[in-house]
């Protein structure tokens, strides 16, 4: 979903089961990203229900837009990776969802969540008791995967290189763990992930990137550019192409629409 300067992610499974992966920028003194954008967009599609509402960390660009959506809808889980710190964020979503009743479930590497029939995620990251000290909000980000049969999508949150070193360490004997079909770039393309080391144990054939048009931050780093072309990995971004749609088949099989391609 094209929330500019964020991350916001909504996943239908073929069994109606509805996944809402962080929700843009969500300050009440700047522009409200899930009031204004997510909420209409899922009512839009006639979406009435969370399953499943994922937040990737504390930052308010990830998880500042679903506490609108907390507040509105029907959500029957949180989840969340295990955090390193506390932020006004959080304890906002914490005491909302303690107010409605709403489970929240703690991840951490190793753990796996069946979704529906088919539909499964799996946690590769953070790690319990080896949390990272260094910029702690990002790099303990809730690092996933999800699958689909032969499909798989992997959500990075804002992590940086030294937890993509981490994830290559955990799986560099069991690849075939960490490589996924689809990457959703960590931090907006920033360069201080999306390391050589750590896309060429991924392999992704498709990358997409939720970024702002013309930001004060140079996002997307044109080395991460290169870097994925350099990979054969087909590259969308927010930015240039608007909402990006993507249409798997039980086969694995997949299509890529935006709003804004030619």
């Amino acid at each position: 979903m094209d929330v500019q300067q964020g991350d916001c992610t909504l996943i239908r499974t073929p069994y109606g089961k509805n996944i809402i992966i962080d929700g843009g920028e969500g300050n009440s003194e700047k522009y409200d990203y899930g009031e204004k954008v997510v909420y209409p967009y899922l009512l839009d599609r006639r979406i009435k229900k969370i399953d499943y509402l994922v937040a990737s960390h504390a930052d308010s660009d990830h998880m500042g837009g679903l506490i609108y959506i907390l507040e509105n809808m029907k959500v029957n889980h949180i989840l969340i990776g295990i955090q390193p710190q506390n932020s006004k964020q959080l304890e906002k979503l914490i005491y909302i969802a303690n107010k409605k009743n709403v489970k929240i479930v703690t991840l951490k590497h190793g753990d796996e969540i069946k979704i529906d029939k088919d539909v499964k995620i799996q946690v590769l990251f953070p790690v319990k008791n080896n949390l990272i000290s260094e910029n702690s909000l990002n790099n303990n980000s809730l690092v996933f995967k999800l699958q689909y049969n032969k499909f798989s999508m992997m959500f990075t949150g804002d992590i940086e290189k030294i937890a993509e070193n981490e994830l290559v360490n955990l799986y560099e004997h069991n690849t075939s763990v960490i490589k996924t079909t689809i990457l959703k770039i960590a931090h907006h393309g920033s360069n201080s992930s999306s390391s050589k080391e750590f896309l060429e144990i991924v392999s992704p054939q498709i990358a997409v990137i939720g970024v702002g048009k013309d930001n004060k931050y140079g996002h997307p780093s044109e080395d991460v550019l290169l870097r994925l072309k350099n990979y054969g990995t087909k590259i969308y971004r927010t930015d240039e192409s608007g909402e990006i749609e993507i249409e798997v088949k039980k086969n694995g099989k997949y299509k890529v629409k935006c709003h804004l391609c030619e």
